[in-house]
């Protein structure tokens, strides 16, 4: 009976270093296949983030943002309700934002063909319409199918004695008279949100002709813009007096109306626009390189970090105590 006692334990010698082997080849195979699989993920990774890299570029990256907002910017300005016609989007931006930039046309009423290429531009605009002319009626409809901004380009007395056109203010009319010619125009123009004024030095440096024409813009309930068609205006400081917000214009574009002064005077705009937080910058309908050049300039500009909007939108989305408007 101790034989075969023996015999297995001999087996059992005989079988142990063969166990550990094998147990030893199956540790190392899997050491192994662990080791190719976390290297196969590593590339595969690795690849991936290369191709990604390689194959982004700032303006590809601007371009499929999604579009996100009527009015927008990148303060997120909403958009106004109960406006016909289309509505311009902005695209979105990773650039800080930089400051408003609010872009009036001035003399709109003459015609309609100079309106038109300012009509299709992709951005917020705002078009003063003159009062009283045989394309009134149209191209202030015109705007508002565009999804434009309207206000009434409103015709003042000027120092020099050039006729501002049908519909003006003059210095010598009474306060009755003022607020129905303003009435009479705004009738012309439904819709309108505001009003600036054509020409003007002399009105506007006039402290009882603007205090009637600020308070029945008030009672209109639309914003006013002062041209600064000279320096001497009263408009801020009669607009202090009576708690009343008013804008002003911070550079014309186009006194000379080729493209490189254009550009340079929208730079200027836009370092204001960076100080003061927003800038007005006025052109003319009759410009004719100024659509071309602001369609052309408009990528760059929201790239930078400027939104392009209007007055209302703005007053809409800010309170007056946040610095915007004067």
């Amino acid at each position: 009976m101790s034989q075969p006692k023996k015999t297995a334990h001999k087996r059992k010698q005989t079988n142990g270093p063969i166990v550990a082997a094998l147990s030893a080849f199956l540790v190392f195979g899997a050491l192994a296949v662990s080791l190719t699989l976390i290297y196969t993920s590593h590339t595969a990774q690795a690849a991936a983030t290369a191709s990604s890299t390689s194959a982004y570029s700032p303006d590809s990256e601007a371009k499929t943002i999604p579009e996100h907002e009527a009015y927008p910017d990148a303060a997120g300005v909403a958009a106004k309700p109960g406006r016909e016609g289309s509505e311009q989007v902005q695209p979105a931006t990773t650039s800080a934002f930089r400051g408003y930039l609010i872009f009036v046309i001035d003399d709109a009423g003459h015609n309609t063909w100079q309106l038109e290429p300012f009509l299709a531009l992709p951005f917020p605009l705002t078009i003063a319409v003159l009062p009283g002319l045989p394309h009134t009626a149209e191209a202030a409809k015109m705007v508002r199918l565009a999804g434009k901004e309207l206000i009434l380009h409103q015709p003042m007395e000027a120092i020099d004695g050039l006729d501002p056109g049908p519909g003006s203010i003059r210095s010598d009319m009474d306060d009755a008279s003022i607020r129905a010619t303003i009435r009479k125009n705004l009738a012309e123009l439904p819709g309108a949100v505001g009003m600036n004024n054509h020409m003007g030095s002399k009105a506007t440096s006039d402290i009882r002709v603007m205090s009637a024409v600020l308070d029945e813009a008030a009672h209109a309930g639309i914003y006013f813009i002062d041209s600064l068609t000279i320096g001497d205006s009263v408009v801020h400081s009669v607009a202090s007096l009576m708690r009343q917000s008013t804008w002003e214009r911070t550079v014309f574009l186009d006194n000379t109306p080729d493209r490189a002064s254009i550009l340079h005077y929208i730079e200027a705009g836009a370092k204001v626009a960076e100080k003061r937080g927003y800038a007005v910058m006025i052109g003319h309908v009759w410009s004719a390189e100024l659509a071309q050049t602001l369609s052309d300039l408009y990528p760059q500009l929201i790239e930078q970090g400027f939104s392009l909007s209007t007055v209302s939108r703005i007053m809409m989305d800010l309170d007056d105590d946040d610095g915007i408007g004067d």
